[in-house]
């Protein structure tokens, strides 16, 4: 197995070129990056986060924390020992932070997208519950893990701690897992079935199913940090889990939009395009007046999706796909 080291940098040198594409993507959209919507900032914001996570799970990965074994003399510990585990647990608070705000900030930049699919369409009233789901359990979330699970605050750090909640943290992986795990699925279960019902070709199906299958891959990535930090706590194994669920998250949440900076440099055609010219196409659209206007939904001030008729699963200046059935 690689080091961690390593396979944390591979990950964020991939993600970091994905998100990139992206941005380029939505420049070329839009016509310049002044215009860019609020979920491309939310996904910049996560990229610096993102960054900090790598940078301090490497230092996690050497450091001791004040998660001790049981039979621990602590007597033993020299001043210089208290101040790096002390040091070492400030870092896995960060890392964990870092960690949770990365993996529902890409869910929170999935729902827009999802949001904008089905505007105006009866399945976006499915959207707004699972927006407040993912919004509430992230609050909860942080209220127990901030102000509730240890207190004081700065025993997430003393050595050694009075509280295992304070070291440990079981209740907060334990909650953490649970709306993670339940709002994956719920997403994922969401974007299958706008994808089942669009009016794609196949080929253009198994595509965007390979995109986000990815959140399979999220999910296993989920259970399996958590797995660890509870059998292996004294162990590294986590770490290489923490960062792949979040490099994959991200990948999932940025792979969407690439698409038009994919077809300027390849030449490809449109992502609904069947084999039908560009004016059938056109006569088709207007006969049956169901394919979004994506260049005009996606110019819309501010973000929002206001006056949109139809919705796409990829925003692209040339109607990529084609709406959901009514």
């Amino acid at each position: 197995m690689l080091p961690l080291v390593v396979e944390a940098w591979v990950w964020y040198g991939v993600v970091v070129v994905v998100a990139l594409a992206r941005f380029v993507s939505r420049g070329l959209l839009f016509g310049t990056i002044t215009k860019l919507q609020i979920d491309d900032w939310i996904m910049a914001f996560t990229l610096c986060l993102y960054t900090v996570l790598v940078v301090c799970i490497n230092i996690v990965a050497h450091a001791n924390s004040n998660l001790l074994p049981p039979g621990f003399d602590v007597n033993h510990l020299t001043a210089q020992d208290i101040r790096d585990r002390e040091y070492g647990s400030k870092m896995i608070l960060v890392v964990e932070q870092c960690q949770c705000s990365i993996i529902w900030l890409s869910k929170a930049c999935l729902l827009i997208m999802y949001y904008r699919l089905t505007y105006n369409l009866k399945e976006n009233i499915v959207i707004k519950i699972l927006v407040v789901y993912v919004a509430a359990s992230f609050l909860i979330m942080e209220i127990c893990y901030l102000a509730v699970w240890c207190r004081p605050f700065s025993n997430y750090w003393a050595v050694p701690t009075p509280n295992i909640q304070c070291s440990a943290a079981t209740h907060h992986l334990i909650m953490n897992a649970v709306f993670n795990i339940s709002s994956d699925l719920l997403m994922l279960v969401v974007a299958l079935q706008m994808l089942i019902r669009s009016r794609l070709p196949l080929r253009r199906k198994i595509v965007l199913s390979g995109i986000f299958g990815l959140g399979i891959f999220v999910i296993l990535a989920a259970v399996l940090n958590k797995y660890y930090s509870f059998t292996q706590p004294f162990g590294g194994e986590w770490t290489y889990w923490y960062v792949r669920e979040s490099s994959t998250a991200l990948l999932v949440a940025n792979l969407p939009f690439c698409w038009t900076l994919l077809r300027r440099l390849f030449n490809l055609r449109a992502f609904d395009s069947g084999g039908a010219t560009r004016s059938q196409r056109t006569a088709t659209t207007r006969a049956t007046g169901r394919v979004a206007d994506i260049d005009r939904m996606s110019r819309i001030s501010e973000g929002s999706v206001g006056g949109a008729n139809s919705a796409t699963l990829t925003q692209d200046t040339d109607n990529s796909l084609q709406p959901l059935n009514a």
